[in-house]
């Protein structure tokens, strides 16, 4: 759904509505409300594991996380510092947030939090990318922005049974690239643009 600036705006629709199937058309979304329709059709929220090869399975009820309180945005977070990255909701209804405290079985990640110099002071837009056990994983610091949610500045690897990765790579934004050898597992490693190795602050994880 397109949010024009103009509150007058009318636009036709792009096609032939199928009503059959419940769609509707409305030419200005301010008015949406006014002609009796709701976005929300309260579709249960879904939760799908990953387990590699294209291969998903839905464990929505059995996680607890199937609310139908109309989900408007997902932010993943470490919420109670112990390496494992946590779930927050954000709903129109139905409770304004729910949270579900990551149960999986513990295993070993790193954290990056970049302190920019030459780039932006949090190294928004940086490519890093983490070897470890022959696995490379590729993230980038966008710190995720939905509906009203915003998730930290931070990026998260999960090393899985890998003590530690082995090379990491950071490509700021500016140009300058670094890289660091034998990063410990289950810390935090703080890293200053252009001032290598950085420095790992101890979590209380592996309780």
């Amino acid at each position: 759904m397109a949010q024009p600036f103009d509150r007058s705006t009318d636009v036709a629709p792009a096609g032939q509505l199928d009503t059959a199937a419940g769609q509707f058309w409305v030419g200005n979304p301010w008015d949406i409300v006014y002609q009796g329709h709701n976005l929300s059709a309260h579709e249960r929220n879904r939760t799908f594991l990953n387990l590699g090869a294209g291969r998903f399975v839905d464990l929505s009820y059995l996680a607890g996380n199937d609310s139908d309180g109309d989900g408007r945005s997902a932010v993943a977070a470490d919420l109670d510092g112990d390496g494992m990255q946590d779930l927050i909701v954000r709903q129109a209804g139905g409770g304004p947030l729910l949270v579900f405290r990551n149960r999986f079985p513990q295993k070993n990640y790193l954290k990056v939090r970049l302190h920019g110099v030459r780039s932006n002071a949090l190294g928004v837009g940086a490519r890093l990318i983490a070897e470890a056990a022959g696995r490379r994983m590729v993230r980038e610091m966008y710190p995720i922005n939905s509906f009203a949610s915003q998730g930290p500045s931070e990026v998260y690897f999960g090393l899985g049974d890998a003590p530690q990765v082995d090379r990491l790579t950071i490509r700021w934004p500016s140009g300058i690239v670094q890289q660091l050898s034998a990063i410990a597992a289950n810390q935090r490693l703080d890293v200053v643009e252009g001032e290598p190795p950085g420095t790992l602050v101890s979590e209380t994880s592996k309780k």
